[in-house]
Order: C-alpha cells, then sequence, then structure tokens
C-alpha cells in the first residue's frame, strides 16, 4: 500500500504519524491495509502534512486512498495545508470495530446508559414532567468563525446551522455541528449537568447509534499543568469503569485503547469549577487537540479564560443557557404540590394549591419582593430548592418567600433556599431502601449533626489552591491530618503484629506467660515504628493519595480475558516494594528478639558480642522477609484479573469490590507468605552458614516466625497500604471516635444520595450542586472557625 511506503520512507512509525497528524492508529491501520472504505480527504491532507509529501506525493495518495486503482494524477490539486471539508447532517459512522475494542466499548454504552438513566431518575427529572430548559447561540466572542466550526477550505461559505432547541433537541442540535465540538455555557444552577445527562442519553439510544460513547466527566478535578489531557481521560475511565483495566489488543489498558482509538466523545462538565489559575491553561490543552468534544462551564468565567488564552474554544460552537420564564414557572410549581380540598383554593371551588398566590403576586405590578424572588427563581437549581422545601415539606407557605423584610434582597432569598435544603429533605422518613435494594442500616434523622457532617465533608474538599468536587470513600482519610494517620497506622500495626505474635506464641511455643507477653509488647511497637515509617514514606512521595482503589480481583484461573501473562515490569514492582518494606519489617523483627534477649539475660545493649550477634540478625531477617514479601507480592500478579463489567458501578459497589479483593489478598498472603518466610529463610540460612559464622536457625524457628510475620504482617499490610484498609482503620474507627463522621460513613453518603443531597458520578459522589457544597462548607467554617484555613481559593472569596 502506498501509505505504508510513504510512511516507510519518512522513516515513521504508524503512532509517530498519529502524533503528528491527530489521526488515530487505528485509522492509519486500516487505511495502510486497505480496510478503510469511508475515509475523509480531510483525513488524507492530515495524513499528507504528517508525512511532509511534496504535492506529486499529495496526489497520488489522494487517488490510491480515493479507490482509483492507480497511481496517476487527479485533476483538482490538493493545497499544501487544506483545512477538512465540512460534513453537512449527523456524522457518518466510521467503519465498524471489532475484537475485544469493540466488546468494551458496548460495554461502556451499556453501563453509561444504565447509569445515568438511574441518575436521571433518582433527580426525578421528568416528575411530573422535565423543567423547561433552552437556550441561545452563545455571543460570537465565545465561540470560533463559522468556517472553523464547519471545517471549510479557503473561500468557502459557511451555511447557516441552527443552534436553537431545548431539552429534548440537545444530542440533535450537537449532530448539526461539523465539528463536533461544542461549548455549553450557563448561569450557575442554569441546568447544564442536568443537560449533559440528557444529552448522553439521546445519544446513546439513537436510531443510529454514534461511533463514539459520550461519557461524561467532571473536569474540575483535571490539573492540566501535570496531567495531559487524554492520561487524565484514561485515569477517569479506569476509576469509572475498573474493568477497562484489562489489556487490550496493543498491551495498553482497554481504556487507553477506547481513547486512542477516539471512540470515546469527553463530555466535559464544569469548566468554571477548575481552580481560576488552571483555566487558561486547560483550554490551551483542549485547543491543542482536534477531537470532538462538548465543554460545559458557567459563561463569565469561561470568557475570562477565553480573554486570558486570546482565543475560544477552536472549532467549537456555542449555545447559552436562557433563565426560566414566569411562564414556565405556572405550569411548573402548582403540578409539584398536592391540590388543597375544593374551596379553599381561589374561591371559585376548583382546587388551588399554595404556589397560586406567589404566582398571582409575580404576574401582577412588581414589588420588591415579588422582583427578588422572580429574579431567584429563574434559574432551576432554585426552582428545585423551592419545590422541595414548600411543595414536598408539609405546613410550608411559599407566601414567605414575598416577605421584603426578612429577605430585603435575591442573595438572601438563594440563602435561605440554600439553608433551608438539607433540614427539609432529612426531616422527611427515612427512604425505605438504599441504592442497592437493601434495607438503610441506619436512619440519619437529625437535621443537625446530618449537616454538620455535610459541612464537614464540604469542607474537607476546600485546598489552599483549589476546591474539589470529588466525595470519594478512598480520600475520607484525609480529613485526618498526616501526623495523625502515621499515629493511627503505627498503633494499628502494633496491636496486629502483637495479638498475632501472642497467639502463635500460644499455639505453637513452650514460652510462660510472662515471656510471651514481653516478647509481643516488644515486637508490636517494633513492627508498627517500621510500618509507620514506610507508611510515611509513601504517603510523602504519594501526595497523600497513594492508596487508591484495586482495579483488580484475585481470581484462581490462570487467565482472564487476555490477562494471564503480567508484563515483567508489573513483577518488578512488585518485587521492589515487597522487598523493601519486608526488609524494613524484617530490621524491626530482628532488633526486637535483641532487646528481648538483652532483658532476659541482662546484657548490657553495648556489649560487642550482642551488637555483632544483632547486626547479623539484621542483615538475615531483612533478608529473609524482604526476598520472602517481595516473591508472594511478584507472584499475586499472575492471580490478578480485572473486576467485572458489572462490578464498582457506584461508590458502594466499590467499596464492595474492593472489600472482597482485600479479602482474598489476606487469605492468600497469610499462609503464601508464612511459608515464604519459613523455607526461604531456612535456605537464605544455610547459604549464609559459612559467611556469618554459626547461625542457630531450624526450621521450627522458621515457622514461628514465619507465622508470626504472615498473619500480623499480613494485616498490618491490609490496614495501612490498601485504600480499604484505610477507609477501615480512619474512616471507620478514627474519624468518627472523634465525633467527625458517622459510625457507618458508606451508609450515611448513601443515605445522603437516596435524599437528593448528593449525586453520584461514577465511582464518587458529588454534592447536588457547587452553589450547595459552598454553602454548607461556610456555615460550617463559620461554626467551626478552628477548622478554616488561612487562605481559600479565589472561587471561594467572591461569593457562590
Amino acid at each position: 500500500m502506498l501509505l505504508r511506503r510513504l510512511r516507510d520512507e519518512a522513516d515513521l512509525t504508524q503512532e509517530q504519524v498519529a502524533e503528528r497528524s491527530g489521526v488515530s492508529v487505528r485509522t492509519i491501520r486500516r487505511l495502510e491495509s486497505g480496510t478503510s472504505t469511508n475515509h475523509r480527504m480531510g483525513t488524507v491532507n492530515l495524513l499528507a502534512d504528517a508525512l511532509g509529501l511534496g504535492e506529486q506525493d499529495r496526489l497520488r495518495l489522494a487517488a490510491t486512498l480515493a479507490g482509483s486503482g492507480g497511481e496517476g494524477p487527479v485533476k483538482e490539486p490538493l493545497p499544501a495545508n487544506p483545512a477538512p471539508v465540512p460534513v453537512p447532517g449527523p456524522p457518518v459512522p466510521g467503519p465498524p470495530v471489532h475484537g475485544p475494542l469493540a466488546d468494551a466499548a458496548r460495554e461502556l454504552a451499556t453501563e453509561v446508559r444504565r447509569r445515568w438513566r438511574h441518575e436521571e431518575a433518582h433527580r426525578r427529572v421528568h416528575d411530573p414532567f422535565p423543567l423547561p430548559v433552552r437556550w441561545q447561540p452563545a455571543p460570537t466572542g465565545l465561540t470560533d468563525l463559522p468556517e472553523n466550526i464547519q471545517r471549510l477550505g479557503p473561500g468557502e461559505t459557511p451555511r447557516e446551522v441552527d443552534l436553537g432547541g431545548d431539552l429534548r433537541s440537545v444530542a440533535e442540535v450537537y449532530l448539526r455541528i461539523p465539528s463536533g465540538r461544542l461549548a455549553i455555557l450557563g448561569r450557575a444552577g442554569s441546568g447544564k449537568s442536568v443537560l449533559t445527562i440528557r444529552f448522553a442519553l439521546d445519544l446513546l439510544d439513537a436510531p443510529v447509534p454514534h461511533s463514539r460513547v459520550p461519557v461524561i466527566f467532571s473536569i474540575g478535578s483535571w490539573n492540566p499543568s501535570t496531567t495531559a489531557l487524554r492520561d487524565w481521560l484514561i485515569g477517569r475511565l479506569l476509576r469509572d469503569h475498573p474493568h477497562l483495566a484489562a489489556r487490550g489488543p496493543h498491551g495498553t489498558t482497554l481504556a487507553a485503547a477506547l481513547v486512542d482509538a477516539d471512540l470515546v466523545l469527553p463530555v466535559l462538565d464544569g469548566f468554571d469549577e477548575m481552580a481560576e489559575g488552571l483555566r487558561r491553561e486547560a483550554l490551551e490543552a483542549l485547543n491543542a487537540t482536534a477531537s470532538p468534544l462538548v465543554l460545559t462551564s458557567r459563561r463569565d468565567e469561561y470568557a475570562e479564560a477565553v480573554r486570558a488564552a486570546h482565543a475560544p474554544l477552536v472549532w467549537a460552537g456555542g449555545i447559552e443557557l436562557t433563565d426560566v420564564t414566569l411562564d414556565d414557572l405556572v405550569g411548573y410549581l402548582p403540578r409539584t404540590t398536592r391540590a388543597v380540598p375544593s374551596g379553599e383554593g381561589d374561591g371559585s371551588g376548583t382546587p388551588g394549591t399554595p404556589w397560586d398566590a406567589v404566582l398571582a403576586r409575580l404576574r401582577a405590578p412588581q414589588t420588591p419582593a415579588g422582583e427578588g424572588l422572580a429574579t431567584v427563581l429563574t434559574t432551576p437549581l432554585m426552582v428545585i430548592l423551592a419545590r422541595t422545601l414548600y411543595s414536598e415539606t408539609p405546613g410550608r407557605d411559599p407566601s414567605e418567600l414575598l416577605d421584603a423584610t426578612r429577605f430585603p434582597s435575591a442573595r438572601s432569598l438563594e440563602e435561605h433556599l440554600l439553608a433551608g435544603f438539607v433540614p427539609a429533605v432529612y426531616r422527611r422518613r427515612t427512604p425505605e431502601r438504599d441504592a442497592t435494594g437493601r434495607q438503610p442500616r441506619t436512619p440519619y434523622a437529625d437535621p443537625a449533626r446530618a449537616e454538620r457532617w455535610l459541612g464537614h465533608l464540604a469542607h474537607h474538599l476546600v485546598r489552599l489552591d483549589r476546591e474539589r468536587q470529588d466525595v470519594a470513600w478512598w480520600q475520607l482519610g484525609d480529613l485526618v491530618t498526616r501526623p495523625a494517620r502515621t499515629l493511627a497506622v503505627v498503633l494499628a500495626t502494633a496491636l496486629c503484629v502483637t495479638l498475632a505474635d501472642w497467639l502463635v506464641g500460644l499455639l505453637l511455643t513452650p514460652l510462660g506467660i510472662a515471656e510471651l507477653l514481653l516478647q509481643g509488647a516488644l515486637m508490636g511497637p517494633a513492627a508498627g515504628l517500621a510500618f509507620g515509617s514506610v507508611y510515611a514514606m509513601a504517603e510523602r512521595t504519594g501526595g497523600g493519595t497513594a492508596f487508591e482503589p484495586a482495579r483488580v480481583r484475585l481470581t484462581l484461573r490462570a487467565t482472564h480475558r487476555g490477562l494471564g501473562h503480567r508484563p515483567l515490569r508489573t513483577f518488578t514492582v512488585r518485587f521492589g516494594q515487597g522487598l523493601f518494606g519486608g526488609a524494613v519489617m524484617g530490621i524491626g523483627c530482628a532488633a526486637t528478639l535483641t532487646l528481648q534477649h538483652a532483658l532476659a539475660t541482662g546484657t548490657s545493649l553495648t556489649d560487642p558480642h550482642l551488637v555483632r550477634s544483632a547486626l547479623t540478625d539484621m542483615l538475615v531477617f531483612g533478608l529473609v522477609f524482604g526476598s520472602a514479601a517481595g516473591l508472594v507480592f511478584g507472584l499475586m500478579a499472575a492471580l490478578e484479573a480485572p473486576v467485572d463489567v458489572t462490578e464498582a458501578a457506584t461508590p458502594v459497589g466499590l467499596l464492595s469490590s474492593n472489600r472482597t479483593t482485600v479479602s482474598r489478598q489476606f487469605l492468600f498472603l497469610v499462609p503464601t507468605f508464612t511459608l515464604a518466610i519459613a523455607f526461604g529463610g531456612h535456605v537464605i540460612v544455610q547459604l549464609l552458614q559459612g559467611t556469618l559464622g554459626p547461625l542457630t536457625w531450624g526450621l521450627e524457628d522458621s515457622l514461628l516466625i514465619g507465622a508470626v510475620g504472615g498473619l500480623g504482617g499480613t494485616a498490618s499490610y491490609v490496614l495501612a497500604f490498601t485504600a480499604w484498609g484505610q477507609w477501615l482503620l480512619l474512616s471507620r474507627l478514627w474519624l468518627p471516635l472523634t465525633g467527625r463522621l458517622p459510625w457507618h460513613p458508606a451508609a450515611f453518603l448513601d443515605d445522603a444520595y437516596r435524599r437528593g443531597v448528593l449525586r453520584q458520578t461514577g465511582a464518587v459522589y458529588q454534592f447536588r450542586h457547587v452553589r450547595l457544597q459552598h454553602h454548607l462548607g461556610s456555615a460550617f467554617r463559620r461554626r467551626h472557625p478552628d477548622f478554616a484555613p488561612a487562605t481559600y481559593p479565589p472561587a471561594l472569596t467572591g461569593g457562590p
């Protein structure tokens, strides 16, 4: 094939051509093999530019790929740097994808559809009917030129593209944009997130499936200065869809393969929620890509980034959400509450609602109170809050919203609605079933305590340089200070090793009670200090988030969807980590035994024989424990496989999946680590017998030490170095003991989700709206000023 020959002459790999041209490796491979019959001339031009072809080679390549069957010239020469031609109407799906990648794309589409259908139903978007969300074309300065949006060549006239529509037609509007890039702008609470959910579902349910799977990403957590967009997208796919950790056709994960094959349509929600200093860099990074995407943002924050970057989102059309109208309120709010008995409405015998008087006042000549309320109820967020406080709470009269003395401004009305939301939803009867269909373990019906815990979580998301939105169960340990986390690990591992030593001693040794108690009392703290030191180093090098949830599960099968042979690099990394941690534990164990011997015999710690013996034991124990841990953790990779597609679809599912994984790891590690220490120690001692002099270490000693190390060391590893162990130690024990979280935080978070305070975004929770998060965090800091950091991110200093 001509394209392959031209690439070989340029001395470029397919990956290098893909990087230079922006065309996926999959497309280049199909073009070279001749299996592509639906390419675009814009693709040909991009490849020609990447290969640096002259005019004749360009013509030959165009003729060949056009299917002429020869390499002769064509009538219309291609310009040196042409723009892709416009594609009217919906994009034509590309050639079908087969094999594991096609299966992964279908599974991803199914999971995205299931997840957002559930979320839309949970938010009661259709109860009683969707609140109208409309838009208008975005201002000219915030969108690219029509010629660029339609990807026209020089001198071509852009056609008029109608971008008007409402919630029911958002996918249709998107498909009218040839570039496939769209910016959705709107005020805070204007319905952008609900619109993105409907967009994803409509695109997935279209009669002709779109060639890309729309996946909603909360872009507020992206730091473009440290992470490339591709890597961040892959990381979020792995977090929210752990089954995509399976190996793809070319050795990468399925998540990476889907992104690289351009089979994922990123729907980037919440550009305005990024740190102010990162928005310009983020926009420039997005402008460096050519892939289709959808971006949502508040208008002012996006406009500021456009001014800083001197360009809007390139090739992107734009729409701006408009306000809810009074007619919308008249049609919506009365239907959200039960009608009062006949004769108690407007006096005509027709059933009325508590909203009738309020809506009548809003229709009448404006008063200051009416104008303020009319201003507030122009966004879906405030309408939903008003519905929750007055339509769904018995005994509440919405007429109080017209009290100009109590609410002198629109801001005071908004704060009232935000402040009343959590108490209102927690005064309701506890939902009977949780997200998994089970009976809730603990009712959280105390509004004051629930608001305090939620406020603490909202405050926890504040950082000195930025604010996060994700409430992830594996990050709740960050509520504990770093010294306190290390102390918790030291105490927990000391207890585990002490109990393991006592248990093994009682069952397998003839030691007396006093001697056994002394040995455990010395062994436990030494192991705790060793584990605490390694934990502190690992956490510091990991930036405080070193322990992510496992994306694998243990299986006795040798292979699973092509993942039977783990890369050598995985074994090497695991072996190195186990070698270091095991060596530290072994050295601590040797020091403890030396101290115990000195106390039992009355020997001075400075005695030369004792020091030489201690150094020898440290070397031997370090080698024994280190090699055993390295070998066991390296071999454990052979039993790992990605989680199933049906697992870890929710925070509760991910927690349950990790609990199962850690339990299996514990059951696997205890016997294997015990045997590895026992028999490995015996072999190492025999090898060092002549070099280090006579070593008194029998097989029985190896088994006893191996049993203590296997049981106590594995339990300590689980608590200190797994996400579920940190959850158990910090979120289930430490934080509840200090009153900063309830005793069942997972049930509390799920309960808050069912009540509508939180929403689910993949494997994490988020507050229903960033305005609610800001309000709860600010209220918590006012009540607890000792928790307030010295400064706040810029986004929090200018009001909601």
